[in-house]
């Protein structure tokens, strides 16, 4: 009887187990106990995520033999792509080391190079001898034979590299979204690059260009026939999502600002690169080495005035700056040097804003302060100069000679000064209550919700040309350092357009922690020794006190 009632219990307990396990099965779930919520997936990057209907790969060559650093790196690398896998099963990976096979070890770091998956060059002290090792942090994602690169590590001139790794998680979730964007969706806005009033030239703009050209409908647009057809001007320019501006040098009829004007009213969204100050730091290469900075007048400050901000026509000279390269010394003797240029300022960026939000610095020539004026317009401060940054008036001399006099540090005491400002909000019109320049259709004196961004320095945009070959944008060829260009300005664009919510994944924080070395150094042996020992002495103790107890009992 007994036995029967075992064999019963037995049986029910299997059959239970058997009906949980169905069950559990149909029912699967993860839960991000996280205070930052890092392995939660933002909606914009499920919905790019759900959308992909065909096997999508990704390259991942951060493999190998890392330091400490990079395996975290590594470690949240795989943790994304295993959210990423739990929400679809036609994403594939590979973790390959490029490096790891001597035979082509060398063919393939010049191939990934050429590919532009610039290495990390990681150097080691902590050992006897100083070593250097190649690292790439880098991703393919290839996606019906389409083929993006997705950068692990963003490269910053001020931060260590720690602090790199800390930017680069929080940004792991945008790189791969903004790749996958790239492969799955197809470009649906349009973007003009106003030409007819002596703009820069398209090769010194072609890597601007090249970099928003995966997300976005690129075409120039003249404002020439404005003086024709005004009317017929404005309407095709409404057609475009985005007008670009960059470094306008001939005046702006009020014709050209009427159209332009209507076409905010209608919502159109800007970004202007523009300048108070003529000056350009080519000019200085010549038998002189030197220029004079006068003032520029594009007929634009009743314009942004209206808007509610105000172009100076100033200078910011910048204790924190990008150096220059001079040649140091006399005849056979001379050497280049980089020499710091005060102005060049590296403009910092706003942390707060999701479009400069772990931005690296970003490099001015001949910029000039932006003061922002009291109106309905929501304003904010995108990028900064340092707070030893000194105004100076025009028209002035400027040689390159001065980079190699005494400077009076004391003087640079103006605070920071605004380099880039963003407008929100509904817009009056510049010609409210004025007599038109000529008759408008439709004619509208307040704007819906729209955006501009306004950048003091057209020279932010242009990439330098060597042999008649656009180079980097952002990247300075002699000192071989990287400047955050490129990318605020496609994060400007980026938000201007409301580009799918994308903008958005940069604002997420996530905290890093990490042994401080420098109190790993200082306390190794202590702590090696009390994890070491004080097993050894519970132990002890724990074998004495039972055997105490042992004999005390048995004999």
């Amino acid at each position: 009887m007994k036995t029967n009632k075992t064999l019963i219990h037995i049986l029910f307990v299997c059959v239970g187990l058997i009906v949980i396990n169905a069950i559990s099965s149909n029912f699967y779930g993860r839960f991000d106990l996280t205070k930052d919520k890092r392995y939660t997936l933002s909606e914009t990057t499920q919905s790019l995520i759900k959308a992909i209907d065909a096997p999508l790969v990704i390259d991942v060559f951060l493999e190998g033999d890392l330091p400490s650093e990079f395996r975290l790196l590594k470690t949240e690398v795989q943790q994304i792509i295993e959210e990423f896998q739990l929400t679809t099963n036609t994403i594939k990976v590979n973790y390959i080391n490029p490096i790891e096979d001597e035979a082509t070890r060398e063919r393939n770091i010049e191939e990934l190079t050429k590919s532009g998956l610039e290495p990390y060059v990681n150097t080691d002290n902590n050992s006897a001898k100083v070593t250097q090792e190649l690292i790439f942090p880098w991703a393919f994602a290839s996606y019906k034979n389409k083929t993006v690169k997705i950068p692990l590590l963003k490269r910053s001139l001020t931060q260590g590299l720690q602090e790199q790794v800390n930017s680069a998680v929080q940004g792991l979730e945008y790189a791969f979204a903004d790749g996958f964007n790239k492969l799955v969706n197809t470009k649906t806005k349009t973007v003009a690059i106003l030409k007819g009033n002596g703009q820069l030239k398209d090769i010194y703009i072609a890597d601007f260009l090249k970099t928003i050209q995966p997300y976005y409908n690129i075409a120039p647009f003249t404002l020439d026939s404005v003086s024709n057809n005004p009317q017929g001007t404005l309407d095709k320019l409404k057609t475009y999502d985005l007008i670009v501006a960059h470094k306008p040098s001939i005046a702006f009829s009020e014709e050209e600002k009427l159209v332009l004007d209507q076409y905010i009213m209608s919502g159109g969204k800007s970004l202007w690169l523009t300048e108070a100050v003529i000056m350009d730091k080519d000019s200085l290469y010549n038998d002189s080495g030197s220029g004079v900075s006068i003032m520029r007048d594009l007929n634009l400050k009743d314009f942004f005035f209206k808007y509610g901000v105000r172009i100076n026509p100033n200078l910011v000279k910048d204790l924190y700056s990008a150096p220059i390269m001079l040649a140091i010394g006399e005849g056979s003797q001379a050497q280049l040097q980089p020499i710091q240029w005060q102005y060049s300022p590296l403009a910092a960026a706003n942390p707060k804003h999701p479009s400069t939000k772990n931005l690296n610095l970003v490099k001015y020539d001949f910029a000039s302060p932006i003061d922002t004026l009291k109106n309905a317009i929501t304003k904010t401060v995108l990028l900064q100069s340092s707070p030893q940054s000194k105004l100076e008036g025009v028209p002035t001399v400027i040689s390159l000679s001065e980079v190699t006099k005494n400077l009076d540090e004391t003087s640079f005491n103006a605070g920071p000064q605004n380099l880039a400002v963003l407008l929100e909000g509904e817009f009056t019109s510049v010609y409210d209550k004025r007599i038109l320049p000529f008759k408008v259709k439709n004619y509208k004196s307040k704007s819906p919700e729209t955006k501009m961004v306004i950048i003091s320095d057209g020279d932010l945009a242009k990439n330098e040309v060597i042999k008649n070959r656009p180079q980097e944008l952002g990247f300075d060829q002699l000192t071989g350092k990287a400047f955050g260009n490129k990318e605020f300005l496609l994060n400007t664009i980026n938000y201007l357009l409301d580009d799918n919510g994308l903008i958005n994944i940069r604002a997420k924080n996530i905290s890093m922690a990490y042994l401080n070395s420098d109190k790993v150094k200082a306390e190794k042996v202590k702590w090696q020794t009390l994890n070491i020992a004080t097993p050894l002495v519970f132990l002890t103790v724990f074998g004495f006190i039972f055997n105490y107890f042992r004999k005390k009992k048995y004999t």
